[in-house]
């Protein structure tokens, strides 16, 4: 077998932030994207990257990019609440049958450990806090869902196939790269972008609602550990920073890093939104060897900084 990485949907933000780190470290990877949603300047610099044009439920390009692969991390996905309530259908469709092709492909490749990108959103609004991953899964949205039912594919090839398969429930992960554009854009990306351009930042609520940012540094090092712990196969665990942060608390952090107010425009909230979500990480650190290296005001700044660029960030 030999040392191919895989990393589907590796155009997109965390995709492309595993294969930089990847090619940084000198290893051979490989990219399956589609396109849809990720971007082909995310992958400008790395010349030794192999690029596939293609989508996860394409059975003849999921062999082409499997072929010599020993791991993939699995980032492809809708991976959007507003965008599943949209369209339900077709967000079951990718991160669902998707999901299930990539399995199946890793299976028949003889590929040797399968990282997914789970959720926290499996966790509803369930009341208990924080969050531990031996919790019932309580789904608000059909995204969520569809993250679910991943996780239990991947633990079921894992016990009917011994594919090595690790979940990894990715919490509110920040960072450069982060595309604002979309209608359906992250909270951090949406409000740095708004106060850099002394526009109105947007709250979908009353600002109270809480979420465990996770800086994108620390979650490519999470998944980088998971695709080696001897201890990882068949397992589910929380990546985040362990420490709720509001809305409300985010805009203030803004405001100290640019020196100036930023203005708050409050719209009513979106259906399937959880009110607060704090991770449990004690699992990741004892099996993966976990530690989260950035505080929030330091990925922050750092986020800042990289749209403070502008046209000529790299």
């Amino acid at each position: 077998m030999s040392n191919i990485y895989l990393v589907t949907g590796g155009a997109g933000f965390i995709g492309s932030a595993i294969v930089r780190a990847l090619a940084g470290n000198g290893h051979r990877v490989r990219v399956l994207d589609n396109f849809s949603s990720g971007l082909r300047q995310n992958l400008e610099g790395l010349g030794d990257a192999e690029i596939i044009e293609g989508d996860i439920r394409d059975d003849a390009r999921l062999g082409r990019a499997f072929e010599g692969v020993s791991v993939v991390f699995h980032q492809a996905a809708i991976a959007s609440v507003p965008a599943s309530v949209a369209d339900p259908v077709l967000t079951h469709e990718v991160n669902v049958t998707g999901t299930l092709k990539v399995l199946e492909a890793a299976r028949k490749a003889d590929t040797r450990r399968v990282v997914y990108a789970a959720s926290s959103a499996a966790y509803g609004d369930l009341s208990t806090s924080p969050k531990v991953e031996t919790m019932p899964v309580a789904p608000l949205s059909p995204y969520a869902v569809t993250k679910v039912a991943g996780e239990l594919y991947c633990r079921t090839f894992h016990e009917v196939y011994g594919l090595e398969t690790v979940s990894l429930r990715y919490f509110n992960v920040f960072g450069p790269r982060q595309d604002p554009r979309s209608q359906y854009a992250a909270v951090i990306p949406r409000f740095v972008t708004a106060a850099l351009r002394r526009q109105p930042a947007v709250i979908y609520g009353d600002g109270l609602q809480s979420r465990d940012f996770c800086f994108i540094d620390d979650v490519v090092s999470a998944n980088l550990l998971a695709a080696d712990a001897a201890d990882a196969p068949g397992g589910i665990f929380n990546i985040a920073c362990g420490q709720a942060i509001s809305l409300n608390q985010v805009l203030g952090h803004l405001e100290q890093i640019l020196g100036h107010s930023v203005e708050r425009r409050h719209e009513p909230a979106r259906v399937g939104d959880v009110r607060h979500s704090l991770a449990d990480i004690a699992s990741a650190r004892a099996i993966l060897k976990y530690q989260p290296g950035f505080s929030f005001a330091e990925g922050l700044r750092k986020t800042v900084d990289w749209f403070r660029l502008g046209p000529d960030r790299k």
